[in-house]
């Protein structure tokens, strides 16, 4: 007699794929950033999988050393986890997902858009899209610029936990926008990205004159740029988190 819960049930009656492997992951996958152990109850809970299932599950991965069983009974991801993802990101070209989200905000937006990291007390640009439109706002690629002056670099300060105004109201907000900071004639939106461990990366914009790229328009796009850098940091970091951890170097969306 099988003990299934009706997930479980549906899951058996797809089609496609190995029910047992899409098990093993979800499995693991019931783990969040900062969690050290789970209760076999837990793993039940949040993977929907009766505690039979998951007790088989978490024991034929220990062979492996993807899971581990503390002394108290509960469960951890194992070294074997922790190998794979060292693994992935030795192989990743974080520009491979980088410049398709900068040319799909390009598209919804009409702007240039560009991702900037921070290099000590400056932000450098390392990657970029360019608008259609004739008059836009031209930054080349590996350009030096301020950290406290522009949105991008006012959110990088931001989420690298500086105190006061402005970052505090960015940190709330999510996003910043610069009227003219930088250059007199210069406008952006931007927002954080952040990478493995859900720690900073970076900060991506769309940037253009002043005299199209109002505020009211800013702020109309500013939810675009957020859903584009959320996006970005979901591939980066692994997955969205239902929970947001407290400190700020570690915020994610």
């Amino acid at each position: 007699m099988r003990n299934d819960s009706p997930k479980e049930a549906a899951e058996g009656r797809g089609d496609g794929g190995v029910i047992a492997v899409t098990r093993a992951l979800s499995l693991m996958e019931a783990f969040e950033v900062g969690e050290s152990a789970l209760s076999l109850a837990e793993l039940s809970r949040r993977s929907g999988m009766h505690k039979t299932t998951v007790l088989r599950l978490a024991r034929t991965l220990a062979q492996s050393n993807y899971m581990v069983q503390t002394e108290a009974g509960q469960w951890r991801l194992g070294p074997a986890a922790g190998w794979l993802g060292a693994r992935y990101q030795a192989g990743f070209d974080v520009n491979n997902v980088v410049e398709p989200t900068l040319h799909e905000l390009v598209q919804l937006t009409g702007e240039s858009a560009s991702f900037y990291v921070r290099e000590g007390d400056i932000r450098a640009c390392v990657a970029r899209a360019e608008g259609p439109q004739s008059v836009r706002h031209h930054v080349r690629i590996g350009a030096r610029l301020p950290l406290d002056l522009g949105a991008p670099g006012r959110v990088i300060l931001a989420f690298s936990g500086a105190q006061g105004e402005p970052y505090e109201t960015i940190r709330t907000r999510g996003f910043h926008i610069s009227l003219g900071e930088r250059e007199p004639d210069v406008s952006s939106v931007a927002a954080p990205v952040f990478r493995t461990g859900w720690n900073l990366l970076g900060s991506m914009c769309i940037s253009g004159p002043s005299s199209r790229l109002t505020r009211a328009k800013l702020e109309k796009y500013a939810r675009t740029v957020v859903a584009a850098a959320n996006q970005l940091s979901y591939a980066l970091a692994g997955g969205r988190s239902p929970a947001t951890p407290p400190v700020v170097s570690r915020w994610h969306p």
